[in-house]
């Protein structure tokens, strides 16, 4: 018994094991507090950058797009709050949020997608940012907010919208779905319609709280509005007159543009068919060209007033000439070149009142082509207009070394090259002004612009009495008449060109303007392939001149001009009914 006691020996508390434990355990702690020391003493660095990669955020302000407005300042394009639908399919599979069928389905039937399609883009769980749908209205956003979907989130946003709809689709133009304009002046003048977001640095909370405002990074930038030369008042009864006109006709398009004779602004211009910029759904970009800067037209007959007024400042003919036209045709270059009739001898007021193609070969045969070009571009043909619109065109004015007699013959009467239904407004404008030729615009002004005299005044004086001739009896263009009121103008119809020569379509055209007394106003209407019997410009055009110059003239409250003794009439049957005193 006394042999087992002292045989049991007690146990070492210092054994190998023990020591290994705690050797393993020092070590450790020494590692901890190194690595501690480091961090905190050493490199903190590093630490306050994974800090910051957690609780930094950089908040941006919000920013509005710039308003465009008419000239009396009536809002064309503004921007509305919106939402978007954004998802984190992180987050939503995290959270388990696809088990909430009923609430999926739901957000399904708001928007307006299947069901499917919402979790095909969310089935990536490695993915952060993913949009379900842009642009949503308030009362849907409020519907999402409702269904506490865990990884679904709203976003504010804003969303283009053009109260004028149509009317003004082609001036103003659109924007895409991120705020960029794709069209008109939204595309012309994006930079200075856009706002430049501010940002600044932020802390936030792991709820997305901010606990602390650390200072800005870079100022917010304002958009600026924009005021157009456009009076709505008139856009929108210029494009109901037009759009109802080419419809009548089954015009293939159409096109009007007025211009304010004493400052270049253009105060209308419109086209049809036209789109709503409202429905991004339907856009086309052949639908939202703007026809009457981008299309060029051979301009016929309109420009025979241009023709003569070479002709009167090179000598050729002054404003009491008598041209004879006799026998009412001539073949020039193995082409035959006639009238209608015979007219015989005739003033050059009459060749203009009768669209005589005679009367204008035997004044045109009689300049040199450096004369007629020389004449047509200080008119502003041929070269751009400056106004800065989307797609504009120069239109063509033939540069030849040689010129054939056929060549300077069809120039006369407005074949062989093209204008703009802007150029060919600008041009009747330089009549209208005296042979002052102001830039156009499509901006407000606040004062008229210094003009540049690029003709004689007497010349266009001279032709602008003969235009009124062509509107009174006798003359081509009485469907252009205005009651009240002393108008000009000139219609013309030219053949469209096909391959190899012209073809069986029209273009009716008719430039004019008004009052005659003090012009203010110069419109230029087109109609391009007009379907039927009746395509002549005096026919298809001028009407559509008459109904929207004459709403312009009183809403722009210009005095009439014409009818004197009616007026003077009128005065004393109303003087006969005011008793005397």
């Amino acid at each position: 018994m006394r042999r087992r006691k002292q045989a049991k020996k007690e146990p070492l508390l210092t054994s190998w094991r023990f020591l290994t434990v705690c050797a393993f355990i020092v070590v450790a702690f020494a590692s901890l507090f190194a690595r501690a020391a480091w961090i905190q003493v050493v490199s903190p660095d590093r630490l306050r950058m994974e800090g910051d990669m957690r609780s930094l955020r950089t908040a941006v302000t919000s920013t509005t797009r710039g308003m465009v407005m008419d000239r009396n300042g009536e809002e064309l394009a503004v921007s509305v709050p919106v939402q978007a639908v954004w998802a984190d399919p992180k987050q939503v599979h995290g959270e388990q949020s696809l088990k909430k069928e009923q609430a999926w389905q739901a957000l399904a039937d708001v928007l307006g997608v299947p069901r499917e399609k919402l979790l095909k883009q969310v089935e990536n769980p490695k993915r952060r940012f993913v949009y379900l749908q842009r642009q949503v209205t308030p009362a849907v956003a409020e519907y999402i907010r409702k269904l506490r979907l865990p990884g679904v989130h709203l976003r504010p946003e804003e969303r283009r919208f053009y109260p004028t709809g149509e009317i003004n689709a082609h001036m103003v133009g659109m924007t895409n779905i991120d705020g960029n304009g794709i069209e008109g002046i939204e595309r012309s003048y994006n930079d200075w319609l856009t706002a430049q977001a501010g940002e600044r640095r932020v802390r936030k909370d792991r709820t997305g709280r901010i606990i602390e405002d650390l200072g800005v990074v870079s100022e917010a930038r304002q958009a600026n509005n924009i005021q157009l030369s456009i009076d709505q008042r008139i856009q929108a009864l210029a494009y109901r007159s037009l759009k109802r006109a080419s419809e009548y006709y089954r015009a293939t398009s159409a096109s009007l543009v007025l211009i304010d004779v004493k400052s270049g602004e253009v105060l209308s211009m419109v086209n049809s068919p036209s789109f709503n910029p409202n429905n991004r759904g339907q856009y086309q970009s052949f639908r939202a060209r703007n026809r009457a800067a981008t299309d060029a037209y051979e301009p016929g007959s309109t420009l025979k007033p241009l023709i003569v007024v070479s002709a009167l400042e090179n000598g050729v003919v002054n404003a009491n000439s008598i041209i004879d036209t006799s026998p009412g045709w001539m073949r020039l270059g193995g082409k035959r070149v006639s009238d209608t009739r015979n007219l015989g001898p005739i003033s050059v007021e009459t060749v203009l009142m009768r669209s005589s193609n005679m009367g204008m070969v035997r004044m045109a045969l009689q300049e040199t082509p450096e004369q007629l070009i020389d004449t047509l571009y200080r008119f502003g043909l041929g070269i751009d207009s400056g106004t800065g619109l989307v797609g504009e065109s120069p239109g063509l004015v033939p540069q030849r070394r040689r010129w054939s007699d056929i060549e300077k013959a069809t120039l006369s009467f407005g074949y062989g090259l093209t204008v703009t239904p802007l150029q060919l407004a600008q041009a009747y404008a330089v009549i209208a002004n005296g042979g002052v030729r102001f830039p156009l615009s499509i901006l407000k002004r606040e004062q008229p612009p210094k003009g540049e005299q690029v003709i004689p005044k007497q010349h266009a004086d001279s032709v602008l009495k003969m235009l009124e001739a062509v509107v009174g009896p006798g003359g081509t263009a009485g469907n252009a008449a205005i009651p009240g009121y002393r108008v000009g103008g000139k219609t013309g119809t030219s053949r469209k060109a096909i391959a190899g020569g012209y073809g069986n379509d029209y273009v009716g055209l008719f430039a004019g303007v008004a009052p005659i007394s003090d012009p203010r106003l110069a419109m230029v209407v087109v109609m391009n392939e007009p379907q039927g019997d009746q395509y002549y410009g005096g026919q298809v055009a001028a009407p559509v001149f008459a109904e929207v110059m004459s709403g312009a003239l009183q809403l722009m409250n210009i005095r009439p001009d014409g009818a004197k003794d009616e007026q003077f009439n009128l005065a004393g049957q109303e003087a006969k009914r005011v008793p005397h005193t």
